[in-house]
């Protein structure tokens, strides 16, 4: 099954490492570190132009990547746990 993230992008839930809040999490100098140095690998996916609200990370093709998207942390989960219910 897939979970979507915002705009045209969704992602295989047996890929989702995480879902976290960005605004609660990203004050952590240890997820600062994280996200800075993942966008410097070109590793952070940008999936809409709107205020972030959360971020998903990923493992794909044994490389980790990270969706930064307008979606609430809240409602990703929902339908991640909506995806799992159905399988």
């Amino acid at each position: 099954m897939y979970l979507h993230l915002g705009q045209d992008v969704v992602v295989p839930s047996r890929s989702i490492i995480g879902i976290f809040d960005i605004e609660n999490t990203s004050i952590s100098k240890i997820t600062k570190e994280f996200l800075g140095r993942e966008e410097k690998q070109r590793h952070v996916v940008n999936v809409s132009m709107e205020l972030p609200k959360s971020f998903v990370i990923c493992r794909e093709r044994g490389e980790t990547v990270v969706y930064i998207s307008q979606i609430s942390c809240a409602t990703l989960k929902k339908r991640s746990a909506y995806v799992e219910d159905l399988r």
